[in-house]
């Protein structure tokens, strides 16, 4: 927390979400009455405490738990086609089979590598498939066609490897690991009673996925070439170098920034479609849950955009300051129009007049601008009170003195 408040000083608003965020914070439900239940979350905080927290804001126990376990099977299914030490013959039946294993009472798996972070999960699968076989069945046989739809995919690129070629190539992928999800969730809030609407649009709970994953695989550009995994698509990379390794080059700086504006505009096409399914969300619990890592991706995009450090140092993020105070903003689809236009706008004012992407990136901008105005009209309000918070840190007023003997405050308490 004490780093937190020091990274974020100059931005007023952030401190005092952090403050308000050490003061409040809920202490972890208690589920030791049910051992099943009380192991499921155990293994939840560990493989995502961002996740974990999240899902334990939804207001209905049966939605928290099928959630949990449809993120908890996936996460089991993931961490055997991603442990490279399993042999293909043995792994590949086992991503094809998995969506039948998980109703087979007492197995576990043990055969992954003594380093694979999230082996004990595999090692005590029993107990994860003891909370499914609980759930309802409608749920079950959700969490299972999105396990055997992923789990083929894994399998397809498990044997024929990852090759992204193309933009299609690399919505296709980002459609297997991200995009999958989005569909399995929109069915489970169909099917606890949330709107029918957000399962027929299939199409924008695939856009959830991919705005997701394609933020994430921008940021990870270092990371995933240090691991010899190349995800950028050549159909763009390739337009900026003859080589996907050659952009970390200092002689090929103007090129790779050029690289980097084509992939932040790839991901903000998806921003239209996000904000349209926000705005079908009726549950408030329901509509953060799925909000908050939208709005982290698009304060993640304005942080990646123009940003030259992603070829140079690994594990970019924003300030947990701005997380927390982002999470503390995202009540409702006004206030998250909102948010989005605050970014957009950041994203076009950084945007480069010289790059080949600057009138495209543009048009992204006004369109989201644009669609706010009209179809969120609340968001005008909305924005003008983020802006008073944001804009609080460069004038060096009370506010600014206030967070920080705020921020010293806690500092005090962190190293008391």
């Amino acid at each position: 927390m004490a780093s937190a408040i020091l990274a974020s000083l100059f931005h007023p608003s952030e401190v005092v979400a952090l403050v308000q965020y050490r003061l409040s914070s809920k202490a972890n439900p208690d589920y030791s009455n049910n051992k099943t239940r009380e192991r499921l979350y155990f293994f939840l905080n560990m493989t995502s405490r961002s996740f974990a927290a999240v899902i334990q804001d939804l207001d209905s126990e049966e939605l928290k738990d099928a959630i949990c376990l449809f993120y908890l099977i996936l996460r089991g299914l993931d961490t055997i086609e991603d442990d490279m030490t399993i042999d293909l013959d043995v792994k590949i039946p086992y991503l094809k089979t998995f969506h039948e294993i998980i109703y087979q009472k007492g197995w576990n798996f043990t055969k992954n590598g003594p380093n694979e972070k999230d082996r004990q999960l595999l090692v005590e699968f029993d107990i994860v498939i003891d909370g499914f076989l609980q759930l309802k069945p409608v749920y079950q046989a959700i969490i299972a066609d999105i396990t055997k739809r992923m789990g083929d995919g894994m399998a397809h690129y498990a044997t024929a490897g990852i090759r992204v070629e193309t933009i299609a190539d690399y919505d296709e992928y980002c459609h297997y690991v991200a995009g999958l999800v989005g569909l399995g969730l929109s069915d489970i809030f169909s099917a606890c009673g949330e709107s029918p609407m957000l399962a027929e649009r299939k199409d924008l709970s695939n856009s959830m996925g991919l705005f997701l994953q394609k933020t994430n695989i921008i940021r990870d550009y270092l990371e995933d070439l240090h691991d010899k995994r190349r995800f950028w698509p050549k159909e763009i990379w390739g337009q900026y170098a003859d080589n996907i390794e050659d952009l970390i080059k200092p002689e090929n700086k103007e090129k790779s920034l050029e690289c980097l504006s084509h992939m932040v505009m790839n991901a903000m096409e998806h921003i239209k479609d996000v904000l349209e399914y926000l705005n079908m969300l009726q549950n408030r619990s329901i509509f953060r849950f799925c909000a908050i890592p939208q709005v982290m991706a698009i304060a993640t995009l304005n942080m990646l955009h123009t940003n030259y450090m992603i070829y140079i140092r690994e594990n970019i993020k924003i300030r947990k300051g701005e997380t927390v105070w982002l999470m503390k903003q995202t009540d409702n689809i006004n206030a998250v129009a909102a948010i989005f236009r605050l970014y957009t706008r950041q994203i076009n004012i950084k945007s480069n007049p010289l790059d080949p992407h600057f009138v495209d990136i543009g048009i992204i901008c006004g369109a989201t601008e644009q669609t706010c105005v009209s179809k969120y009209p609340g968001s005008t309000a909305e924005l003008k009170r983020l802006q008073a918070g944001v804009m609080a840190g460069t004038s060096g007023n009370v506010l600014t003195a206030a967070a920080v003997v705020a921020g010293a405050v806690v500092l005090k308490g962190a190293f008391a």
